[in-house]
């Protein structure tokens, strides 16, 4: 056919985004086929995937959008929701994301498409990020360290509350609660304390803590009514009966409030949103997590720290590795390792704008403005229940309360709702003096009141005693960065030093690192997304309710389960969500002992952990020599636990990389014993219109949506881990603090939909793809991996292949041999693989000693092939050494990576060129990445631990 004789629907729009997330034209996947052996895709995936499970249908969804197409309906749902003026508070505030940070970091793909810095001579940029974060937050909590940020508030509540259970003396069974702490943090740590037999206790702590036998105490610094208490007698009070206190404290409060470690506290938690992390209808948001220093191995979560890489100059990592679950497993502190590091990095970035005196500034106007407002409202008559405030009224209101919601309304104002008799107002950043004199209109529209005299007879609002005396952000970094100018600069050069998506293809096997495009991630920038409170009322959000509709029905078609719930913030939430609503199952049907969960040895560390934190046992189910469940070691273990057997945790595609045959099988084990299957999601990508884990077995499934529906890793977060469900667990699915007593499982997060802000990148990204986009994207991620497992096998064995020779959508290459042969670890060509410009595989797991490579549909064959040449060069190297070429302790892998100070030091001491450190490629000489440190000493970094930002004396 001509080009003249297309018709109107060849020349139509729809399938360009299609071919443009796909990074291999249909000309390249026949090369790949044919270098394969196949002559199709068709025939490829028939090889790959078991016919037993191969979905009989197309996938349940629509046609592909254009970009614009799909970006219109969400404008036309977008403009559902109503963006008024929240003065709500209860955690959530309204702020100014300083358009430098707006347009640099947020909007920046060099900081959304990063990936978890466990490789850190390439994450350097954003490891001084969240290292000022956590000085931040050590800085205005007085505490010795700070972690790289939680998933939010409630989350970071029961994340103290099992740190205190862990490290406090006092053996009591309770977990004393202040009554006045915020109550969607309430209703977590509720759900969490169950399963792990601990009791929380709400209640008055000045009256009430004494008669109770408790290991820890949380406390709310303000409280949720506003209310700034003096809590040191109590803190002093819990630690004569050796338990531990946490204080959740508002971070912006901290600029003017003693500090938690000054009254006493052992832990601080709180949220950053409100240091410039748009609302977003309640997420993503960092939350924060500090500790004294005796409790640094209970501490969860990511740990950023100084060490010094092979050159002696100062260099960040990860710190404490060891305590987590990657490696602890079901003893690990917690299951949560992800940090929500863009969000971290937005709040610490924040801090550095603004500096000491500019938040200073902002703590000080917001309390200055809640005062005037307060004393304009006791003019009115409407005195204040809270003597003491910081930002945070609570208004005795009487009759007139639904009079004065229904007047803020018509002023496009929300205000709280606490009770018939109570309103409450909190104020933040953006309110100004029109905003006070609206709401005393609101409360009594015919007086005009004289803003100077309200000032001037207006209370401090705040104890003498709680004032602060002491300096905070004092390093250089806080106070350095204040012109756009500077902070602009300070940004590039910090992401320049890192190598994220937009740089280079990051083949992390089991992570997805696949393209976030620039039309899914414009909306989460709208003000009708990202500007909406989440306890609006459910008139002013019907366009998340919605898009959060639609997205769930296309996840339940993608999943072939039931009902979805969309509250997990992460994948780790997703599993103990799934976990929860088994064990829910079971009690329902007066089976509450089913408590043994059998998982494979080859699991993700998350799996273990967060059976245990759902008060199940763990027992380990062998795999055999293919790296299969060992179907005799699960027939036998079933049978021996059937009365007691809750679940299984399995991973499909296996963890390995592999879509094992028998997986029917393994259900139906499970089954016959009265037990549920949980199939880890991590590996949705290659199943997407292929085969559907709710028609072949599963009963829960938690799905990444940061990996398989394109929402960005951001650096390690934010993550979305939704849980699907079969029809029979749908009842147990996470419930919230908005939606009654009577759920039957308590929430996982704060927010009802968890970090709804970011949904709005998967809804478009499944509108874009439509049900034949999805499909050709997931054979093309399991081409892309068979055909960089066919380039690699002549230079590295593959571990681990199906029936027919193939693997799924991620490859694992074996480089344990190479230790004996040429004393070559897989260390050193993962930090060899930095002097090519590129982030290494997923290092020593499931198998240690091997890479585990994922490509994703988003790459290129041209990138393809650009690692593949990486990867065979280096295996030239390695052969040298093995053939005494290259001296075995003096070679380009062990010294690597290489940086353009030591290729350009006068003193040269290699026996190899600096031509070949710096250039082993002929390409790398037109566009070279150059690792701003060496290799970095992980033993110094732990033995010598510091996680606040060093003086500029240790640079010197």
């Amino acid at each position: 056919m001509s080009q003249q004789q297309q018709t109107l629907t060849e020349l139509g729009t729809e399938q360009e985004f299609i071919q443009r997330h796909i990074g291999p034209s249909a000309e390249e996947q026949q090369a790949m086929l044919a270098t394969l052996g196949y002559d199709s895709l068709d025939t490829l995936i028939a090889a790959v995937v078991p016919a037993s499970i191969r979905s009989a249908t197309t996938l349940d969804l629509g046609a592909s959008r254009s970009e614009a197409q799909a970006l219109s309906e969400l404008r036309q749902i977008a403009a559902k929701n109503t963006v008024y003026k929240s003065l709500i508070g209860q955690g959530y505030y309204n702020c100014y994301t300083p358009s430098a940070i707006l347009r640099n970091l947020l909007e920046n793909p060099a900081w959304y498409t990063a990936y978890t810095p466990y490789q850190p001579e390439i994450s350097q940029g954003r490891l001084e990020a969240l290292l000022n974060f956590q000085t931040m937050v050590t800085d205005l909590t007085g505490m010795d360290l700070a972690n790289a940020s939680l998933l939010d508030e409630a989350t970071a509540a029961a994340e103290a509350m099992s740190l205190n259970k862990r490290m406090a003396k006092s053996k009591g069974a309770v977990f004393f609660v202040d009554r006045d702490c915020l109550p969607q943090s309430i209703a977590v740590l509720q759900t969490r304390a169950e399963p792990v037999g601990i009791k929380v206790v709400v209640g008055d702590p000045e009256t009430e803590l004494a008669r109770h036998d408790y290991f820890g105490v949380l406390l709310q610094y303000p409280g949720a009514s506003g209310e700034v208490r003096d809590y040191a007698a109590v803190i002093e009070a819990a630690h004569a009966r050796k338990a531990l206190v946490t204080m959740a404290a508002d971070i912006l409060a901290l600029l003017l409030l003693k500090s938690p470690a000054q009254l006493g506290a052992d832990v601080a938690i709180g949220s950053t949103q409100r240091f410039g992390v748009p609302l977003g209808f309640g997420g993503p948001h960092a939350a924060y997590m500090a500790t004294r220093e005796a409790f640094k191995r209970g501490l969860p979560g990511r740990l950023v720290g100084v060490s010094v890489d092979a050159h002696g100059n100062p260099a960040y990592r990860l710190a404490l590795q060891t305590r987590e679950q990657h490696i602890r497993r079901e003893k690990a502190t917690s299951n949560i390792c992800t940090a929500q590091v863009l969000l971290a990095v937005i709040a610490g970035m924040y801090a550095v704008y603004h500096g000491p005196r500019g938040l200073w500034r902002i703590a000080q106007r917001v309390r200055k403005m809640t005062a005037v407002l307060a004393a304009g409202l006791e003019h009115l008559g409407y005195g204040p229940g809270n003597a003491t405030f910081f930002d945070t009224l609570t208004i005795e209101t009487s009759d007139r309360t639904a009079t004065i919601h229904a007047a803020a309304r018509r002023q496009h104002v929300n205000l709280r709702q606490i009770d018939a008799q109570h309103v409450g107002i909190a104020l933040d950043e953006t309110v100004d003096i029109e905003d006070v004199q609206t709401l005393w209109r609101i409360f009594d529209a015919d007086q005009r009141l004289d803003v100077a005299q309200m000032e001037a007879q207006s209370a401090d609002g705040l104890p003498a005693q709680l004032l602060r005396d002491d300096e905070v952000l004092t390093h250089p970094v806080f106070n350095s960065y204040h012109s756009e100018t500077a902070m602009m600069r300070y940004l590039r050069r910090l992401a320049d030093q890192d190598i994220a998506l937009d740089r280079a293809m990051i083949p992390l096997g089991s992570c997805t690192m696949k393209l976030n495009a620039a039309t899914e991630m414009l909306p989460i920038s709208w003000p009708e997304f990202s500007a909406v409170h989440p306890f609006v009322p459910s008139d002013q959000a019907r366009g998340y309710a919605q898009m959060i509709a639609e997205l769930e029905q296309m996840l339940c078609a993608c999943t072939g389960y039931d009902a979805i719930s969309l509250q997990p913030n992460a994948g780790s939430q997703g599993e103990y969500a799934g976990l929860l609503a088994i064990s829910a199952y079971h009690g329902s049907r007066g089976e509450g002992h089913r408590k043994v969960c059998l998982i494979p040895g080859s699991a993700h560390g998350t799996n273990p952990a967060s059976a245990q934190m759902c008060g199940m046992r763990v027992v380990v189910v062998n795999t055999d020599d293919l790296g299969d469940v060992d179907l005799d070691d699960l027939r036998a273990k079933a049978e021996r636990h059937s009365r007691d057997l809750a679940a299984i945790m399995v991973t499909y595609p296996s963890t390995h990389g592999v879509f094992e045959q028998q997986i029917t099988q393994v259900c139906q084990i499970i089954h016959d014993h009265g037990g549920q299957v949980y199939l880890d999601g991590a590996n949705l990508n290659a199943m997407v219109g292929l085969c559907e884990p709710g028609r072949f077995g599963a009963d829960v499934s938690h799905l990444n949506l940061h990996k398989t529906f394109c929402i960005p890793h951001g650096g390690g977060g934010p993550g979305v881990g939704p849980i699907g469900v079969g029809k029979h667990l749908a009842p147990f699915l996470p419930g919230h603090a908005t939606s009654g007593p009577d759920a039957a499982v308590g929430p996982v997060s704060a927010a009802a939909w968890g970090s709804a802000g970011i949904l709005p990148i998967s809804w478009t990204y499944i509108k874009l793809m439509g049900r034949d986009g999805l499909k050709q994207a997931t054979e093309v991620a399991i081409l892309n991996a068979n055909y960089v497992a066919k380039r690699l096998a002549a230079h590295y064995p593959v571990l681990y292949t199906g029936a027919s020779g193939l693997v799924a959508h991620e490859c694992i290459v074996d480089l344990r041999g190479l230790k004996e042969s040429a004393g070559i670890s897989v260390e050193d060509v993962a930090k060899r693989l930095v002097d090519f410009g590129f982030h290494a595989p997923t290092m020593s797991w499931p198998v240690a000693g091997t890479f585990m490579i994922e490509p994703t549909e988003s790459e290129s064959r041209l990138e393809l092939d650009r690692f593949c040449d990486a990867m065979i060069c280096i295996r030239q190297e390695i052969a040298a050494v093995q053939g005494g070429e290259l001296a075995q302790q003096d070679n380009p892998l062990k010294n690597a990576p290489h940086t353009a100070a030591s290729v350009c030091a006068d003193d040269w001491p290699h026996t190899y060129s600096r031509a070949t450190a710096a250039y082993p490629l002929a390409s790398l000489r037109a566009e070279k990445y150059w690792p701003p440190v060496g290799r970095i000493d992980n033993v110094y970094g732990d033995r010598n631990l510091q996680c606040s930002c060093p003086a500029l004396s240790d640079y010197e």
